[in-house]
């Protein structure tokens, strides 16, 4: 592509440049494509993969052996052996995490791009919407934007707004919002707005729809999501990063959490500040040009993401069928049977996200996300994978299948507690039986086994614990060696508390999606708001059922296997009270003047995020009835025609009904005020999206003296 052709001020039309095509065919998912040889893995990541499988089945080996030494093998029973088997995948699962985190050690440091690398390039800033605020999405790319003004590089950018949203009122608060970041960054750098009439394959089809109609201006797209923030100096490196490495398709940054106000956002916060780093850098190691994407935070080569990328319609119903929902994970393994680098920038500062305010927004969005991961298991056998990409969707997969396994083992040995108190042992199994056999179970051995696999679920926050202790800016920004540990002692407590109820959760989503029944799309919160003890009540009041249940049988079976299981029934116990508490800001501000569950980014926040706050601040309030607005402001509804894309035309002898509706509801009615009531969701967006029947609303009085509706 030439750069002049790509640094040329294109005249603005509906809100987004002239077309510039690029082809996205639907890949074939049984068919391996012929594509130029991989190059060698490099020894390093030879040596990470050795040190993750090594410790994934020494780790399980010795589990499992211990394990059969608990029962006797020779007379085991189909309960005891189920057992086993749950056992062995639960603890291959945690082996396998903390065999990541210790591959990480063998690392080295990501390379520095060549200075001169991007200079001859077009990078598209591409945050993808739906129904979202305007005034934090705009705030924080006209802080990246300013950024990459103050370090000179605003010349190879432009940022691309792709709205999926339904919502009339929302729809035109975006278009306020994009024309006043146009005007603030207009000597800055453009910024293109576009909105969808029809929201085909969610957040992965608004993605290909920009591609396929303006992918042909841009090298490379750096996909954000609503919540995304990255500071320039990391964005031009990732520029750079692609130009230096031609072969280079995905470069995925690891985004810290940020901006947290609640308990529980807290506790994410600082658990992803702590262990996160040595959770990528294991992950980065051993999967080397064959990493992961995970959907926002990474620099895409746009003609490889075009050529490889294109995602089929799965056959067969939802949730199984259909649009593939958790697109990222399929796209890096796509991109990587397509010869193309997949990397992971372990080293690379300056991407951040937010996180889900409380409990229970986290469960909303993880059935989403058990949906879209558990549809993988249709994808994970696709011709031409490489092993390491099927490893990837494996991962996605066993992140939720992992929970009900969990469950299942619960329940398999509360069934051997209730068989041991219920069920008289046979103590002559054969005839002519001179000694009787004894049933075994060894006690000792068993605490044992179990101690070894807590030391094994605790290696990533210890050596996170070190690497935090090591670290003089997150040992300063925590709160010191004391602040540091403690807290880690309690969010180790608290996972612990949370842990089952989470498991109960995602248990049920798992059983919803086998069940065939889809998870929907819902915009996600993403600021406070707090969990009042009404929802909390709702939505875990089963949760507290069952643990008063389990807890009443297990006593009157043994008292001393009720003292066993208690740690998890005590945190579905108390799970109201913990909901109520996740969503608590007084909570998690209380904890940071202790200097508890406190982040560096706290102490000393980075003037991106500063500056984003304070253009939320100083944003003009929008308006709240958007249609309202829109007919009492000409101004306003000549920006918001201009500013978007015309209506597709309808099909030959298939007229929207509903924009049939709602042009006769504009005729019928006599004033705003009546035909605002009479208007459904849908027939709204159909009037902000008609310049002639903007107009037609426009021209109806305000409610007369005496008219009543």
């Amino acid at each position: 592509m030439s750069s002049a052709v790509a640094l040329e001020q294109a005249p603005l039309s509906g809100g987004m440049p002239p077309d510039t095509p690029l082809a996205m065919p639907p890949q074939d998912l049984r068919y391996k494509p012929s594509h130029r040889s991989r190059a060698r893995t490099d020894a390093a990541v030879l040596y990470a993969r050795f040190i993750l499988f090594a410790t994934t089945f020494g780790v399980s080996t010795y589990g499992i052996y211990q394990m059969l030494q608990v029962v006797r093998f020779a007379s085991m029973t189909f309960l005891q052996g189920l057992m086993i088997f749950f056992f062995a995948v639960s603890l291959g699962w945690i082996a396998f995490a903390a065999g990541s985190v210790l591959a990480g050690a063998s690392k080295r440091r990501d390379a520095v791009p060549p200075a001169a690398a991007g200079d001859a390039s077009l990078t598209a800033l591409v945050m993808p919407i739906y129904n979202e605020d305007p005034v934090r999405t705009t705030s924080a790319l006209q802080a990246m934007a300013e950024a990459l003004g103050g370090i000179g590089a605003e010349r190879r950018f432009e940022i691309v707004v792709l709205s999926d949203s339904t919502n009339a009122d929302a729809w035109v608060r975006e278009t306020a919002a994009i024309d006043l970041l146009r005007r603030s960054l207009s000597s800055v750098m453009p910024v293109w707005y576009r909105r969808r009439w029809k929201n085909v394959a969610r957040k992965s089809g608004n993605v290909e729809d920009f591609v396929t109609r303006w992918g042909g201006r841009y090298d490379h797209m750096i996909v954000l999501d609503a919540d995304s923030l990255i500071d320039a100096p990391t964005l031009w490196r990732l520029v750079q990063t692609m130009q230096a490495d031609p072969a280079l398709g995905i470069l995925q940054t690891a985004p810290q959490l940020i901006g947290a106000r609640t308990f529980f956002g807290r506790l994410q916060q600082f658990a992803a500040c702590v262990y996160g780093p040595v959770i990528t850098r294991g992950l980065a190691a051993w999967s080397g040009d064959s990493g992961n994407y995970w959907g926002h935070n990474a620099i895409i080569r746009m003609q490889a993401f075009a050529q490889n990328c294109g995602l089929p319609e799965l056959k067969g119903r939802k949730p199984f069928g259909g649009h593939i929902l958790s697109h990222d994970f399929v796209e890096a393994a796509l991109m990587r049977r397509g010869g193309w680098k997949v990397r992971m920038a372990a080293d690379c500062c300056g991407s951040w996200e937010e996180s889900p305010p409380s409990l229970i927004d986290v469960a909303i969005r993880d059935r989403r996300w058990a949906q879209g991961n558990l549809q993988h298991m249709k994808i994970i056998g696709t011709a031409g994978l490489s092993f390491i990409s099927r490893l990837h969707l494996g991962i996605g997969i066993m992140s939720y299948l992992s929970s009900p396994l969990w469950l299942f083992m619960l329940a398999v040995g509360f069934a051997l507690a209730v068989q041991s108190h219920l069920i008289r042992p046979e103590y002559f199994n054969h005839d002519f039986q001179l000694f009787p056999t004894w049933p075994r179970f060894d006690i000792e051995l068993m605490m044992t086994l179990f101690w070894f696999s807590m030391v094994v679920l605790l290696i990533p926050k210890m050596l996170g614990l070190v690497r935090a202790l090591l670290s003089r800016r997150i040992r300063r920004g925590c709160g010191g060696v004391i602040g540091v540990v403690a807290s880690v002692f309690l969010e180790t407590i608290l996972s612990a508390l949370y842990a089952p109820i989470l498991m109960l959760v995602q248990s049920r989503h798992v059983f919803e999606v086998f069940m065939g029944r889809d998870s929907g799309w819902k915009p996600q919160r993403r600021d406070g708001g707090g969990t009042s003890w009404g929802d909390a009540w709702s939505f875990h009041k089963r949760h507290l059922l069952l643990s008063c249940m389990t807890a009443a049988v297990v006593y009157v079976l043994s008292p001393s296997l009720l003292a066993w299981v208690s740690p998890a029934l005590l945190g579905l116990f108390l799970a109201v009270p913990l909901s109520r508490a996740s969503g608590s800001e007084s909570l998690g501000k209380a904890l940071s003047r202790i200097a508890l569950l406190r982040t560096p980014e706290e102490l000393d926040q980075p003037a991106l995020v500063t500056r984003r706050k304070a253009l939320i601040a100083a944003a003009p309030p929008l308006p709240e009835d958007g249609l309202r607005y829109l007919a009492r402001n000409r101004d306003a509804r000549l920006r918001h025609i201009d500013g978007n894309l015309a209506r597709p035309r309808d099909p030959r002898g298939q007229p929207d009904p509903h924009a049939f509706t709602a042009e006769q509801k504009l005729l019928d009615a006599r004033v705003l005020d009546e035909v605002l009531q009479w208007l459904t969701p849908v027939e709204r967006v159909e009037v902000a999206g008609d310049a002639r029947l903007l107009n037609q609303l426009a021209l109806l009085p305000d409610a007369q003296p005496g008219f009543t509706i």
